[in-house]
């Protein structure tokens, strides 16, 4: 697979703050990508430098098959709303396309699909501003798509929608892959990374602290964790000897074991108190292995 985009040992500081100090990673053709990590630790600014926005202090930044202009190789939703409110909808997407250098009867049949499939058609001619959050994330998410970039950059895309849209994001993120679009996902949502990522990237105080494909990193990890979904109350099961972390949720558990404990006994623990429907020794999820490596500071942040 031939990467697209190649991030070498790139650094960039404000003042003495180091928000970027020595990333590398490749994003590969066809592949989605989720750049990872809490709130400050450096993703932004790798993608501001990744746009142009900024430029790195110092290392380097390649496209596999050096586009004649990046920045129109690029559809690039920012983490902040950059739409003007005034505009209507329409008038909007076809001059953020305009941008790009597309116009034409196929840019206005292209936005008013994308319109259809975002179910903002009827409200085609309203201004943004009097949209809801939501529906203004999803009017800034088709004007990055519009000019069909080689390389989608998304900066916490789901922020401001509500579970079904989330849903509708996902899918088209599904399908995009599927047509072989090439995607950059930042986010700080395990959930929604480990369920469309094929690479990991996790950034911590500016710095690369894990790389690879998720199966790799997860297998890594090793089958240390126990998934347990059950009737009853299951509080007790974080306080239980053997168990390193536990994440108890409603009437499932995903328990962290230290080394070299027994499955058996948190099980035979179990049996009496519970009503098992699933118990199974697994890979640790995504969410669980942020945790580990990052320290339980995260946990405010992953939830």
């Amino acid at each position: 697979m031939s990467f697209v985009l190649s991030l070498n040992n790139i650094v960039k500081s404000f003042g003495p703050v180091r928000a970027v100090d020595g990333v590398s990673f490749s994003v590969q053709h066809g592949s989605i990508t989720g750049l990872l990590g809490r709130n400050g630790a450096g993703k932004t600014t790798t993608i501001r430098m990744i746009t142009g926005i900024f430029l790195p202090d110092s290392g380097s930044i390649e496209w596999g098959e050096s586009p004649d202009d990046p920045q129109d190789a690029i559809g690039y939703l920012p983490e902040e709303r950059g739409l003007y409110r005034q505009m209507k909808i329409t008038e909007l997407l076809l001059f953020l396309a305009e941008i790009k250098d597309r116009r034409g009867p196929e840019v206005a049949k292209a936005v008013e699909r994308w319109l259809k499939r975002f179910e903002l058609w009827e409200k085609r001619d309203a201004k943004v501003e009097e949209l809801s959050k939501g529906n203004q994330q999803k009017v800034q998410l088709i004007g990055a798509l519009l000019h069909d970039p080689e390389l989608i950059i998304l900066d916490e895309p789901q922020s401001g929608l509500d579970p079904v849209n989330m849903v509708l994001v996902r899918d088209l993120l599904r399908e995009l892959k599927e047509q072989g679009r090439t995607i950059l996902l930042s986010t700080h949502m395990m959930g929604e990374a480990e369920r469309l990522a094929d690479e990991i990237v996790l950034i911590h105080h500016g710095k690369v602290i894990l790389d690879g494909t998720l199966n790799a990193i997860r297998s890594s990890f090793g089958k240390n964790t126990l998934h347990i979904e059950y009737e009853g109350d299951g509080s007790f099961l974080q306080a239980l000897p053997g168990v390193k972390r536990a994440a108890v949720v409603n009437h499932s558990a995903e328990l962290i074991l230290v080394d070299g404990a027994d499955p058996q006994r948190i099980l035979e623990a179990s049996v009496g108190r519970l009503r098992i429907r699933k118990f199974e020794l697994a890979v640790p999820s995504l969410e669980q292995i942020f945790i580990e490596k990052v320290g339980a500071e995260m946990l405010d942040s992953v939830h």
